[in-house]
């Protein structure tokens, strides 16, 4: 059995751990679960890091159970909150659970009969049926209003971060997280919980009232929230956060956002979200140090994270998509990209639009009369002959003409004057 803990500390994924964790877990097969919000029909790489902990976990021999909070979900945790969320019905729910699933079952072994298979539960399935007056009988006696008031997350929001306070709903959340703890270290044999260092507070909840409760011995060990460089928060854009579903997330823009790191974070980056052994990353590391012209290390970890939630043959795709753009790629390449990448390769770039009925029609004509590529037909033939312009990736002349067979997704031109200066032409 490998050392988790050990395995942890040198990718500098560890914040908080209590006394007394890694010695658990080396006695044995162990189960661990770490708690996954709902409120969307998808991860997002903000979520890696606990994933990649129960993968991490799975890997050296110990059970990972993933926990849909349904139940807490409709709550709204207040940690790191300023403001109550927006809380959605069962239906939803479940339907986010079952998304979240299929994406968890690319990081987890769900289905093989190992013993430590990973598990996913839904605390809505033991919470719908207590009735409120059971949960503060049962359950609220455990723990008290001075310990949850004491927590830092409670402290922030009534010390005035949140001019609205902190509603009762949200107040109730860390007994339901330690519940949760609780009911799973009885019917699961579950005896440590893991998550993001923010988390900290809710998991000692429940550590608690498993000691107060049963008298049983449970563990806790959190991970650093991940922030870039910069000091902004991971895994956010321009454009909102970076999801694994390739439909709210490309596989081509996933993949760029992870090229795209400063050198510094790819060195965290590549212990933290890939599988990659420590002699493998410390000579990347040092490969990258030597030439960070070449972006080696970005390269590897955008091919190793893309692959492990898109796929090999979803990645080489983004490769693809990418050398359009910087490379020198062939038409087939660019003829190749699906209309949403195509038009997140190009996002940005000049634009135009004409009418289909304009087509045939001459190249010097298109770009300089059609369009505004060039200001005067002069200056497009003195680049033509130069051999400095292609019309989707191919070298135009004077004489060719450009006909709607040629429309890229069936209705776009991509003009490039020199070797830089690309240009959209819609074709409507």
């Amino acid at each position: 059995m490998k050392n988790f803990v050990k395995e942890l500390e040198w990718r500098g994924m560890i914040h908080d751990i209590m006394p007394g964790t890694e010695e658990k877990l080396m006695e044995g097969c162990t189960s661990a679960y770490v708690g996954i919000d709902p409120t969307a029909d998808s991860l997002h790489v903000g979520h890696l890091v606990s994933v990649m902990m129960l993968k991490h976990f799975q890997n050296c021999g110990h059970r990972p159970v993933a926990l849909v909070g349904g139940a807490t979900g409709m709550i709204g945790d207040p940690s790191g909150k300023s403001a109550e969320r927006n809380l959605l019905d069962e239906e939803a729910l479940r339907h986010n659970q079952e998304c979240i699933r299929k994406q968890l079952a690319r990081f987890l072994d769900f289905d093989s009969d190992a013993p430590n298979r990973a598990l996913l539960v839904n605390n809505y399935d033991w919470m719908k049926d207590f009735s409120f007056l059971s949960f503060i009988r049962d359950v609220g006696k455990m723990i008290t209003v001075n310990y949850m008031m004491a927590k830092d997350s409670v402290k922030k929001r009534l010390n005035g971060e949140a001019r609205e306070g902190m509603s009762f709903c949200e107040f109730s959340y860390q007994l339901m997280q330690g519940y949760d703890y609780l009911h799973l270290y009885q019917t699961e044999g579950v005896r440590l919980q893991m998550g993001g260092s923010d988390q900290w507070g809710n998991i000692t909840t429940g550590t608690e009232m498993i000691r107060r409760a049963i008298g049983g011995e449970a563990f806790a060990l959190t991970c650093p929230l991940i922030t870039k460089a910069d000091g902004i928060k991971f895994g956010k854009t321009e454009k909102g956060n970076v999801w694994l579903d390739p439909e709210r997330t490309s596989p081509y823009a996933f993949y760029q956002f992870w090229l795209n790191v400063s050198d510094e974070d790819a060195e965290r980056y590549i212990k933290i979200f890939t599988m990659l052994c420590r002699e493998e990353i410390d000579q990347a590391i040092a490969a990258h140090r030597d030439a960070p012209h070449l972006r080696s290390l970005q390269k590897l970890l955008a091919r190793e994270v893309t692959v492990m939630v898109h796929g090999e043959e979803e990645y080489q795709k983004a490769v693809d998509a990418s050398a359009v753009l910087f490379g020198n790629a062939t038409y087939e390449a660019l003829a190749a990209l699906d209309e949403r990448t195509f038009l997140q390769v190009f996002d940005g770039v000049e634009s135009y639009s004409i009418s289909k009925d304009r087509l045939p029609c001459g190249v010097i004509d298109l770009l300089s009369v059609e369009t505004s590529v060039f200001p005067s037909k002069g200056e497009c033939r003195k680049m033509l002959r130069a051999g400095g312009v292609s019309v989707n990736k191919r070298k135009m002349s004077e004489n060719d003409t450009v006909s709607s067979d040629m429309l890229l997704n069936g209705k776009y031109i991509l003009a490039q004057k020199g070797k830089k200066n690309y240009y959209m032409i819609k074709v409507e």
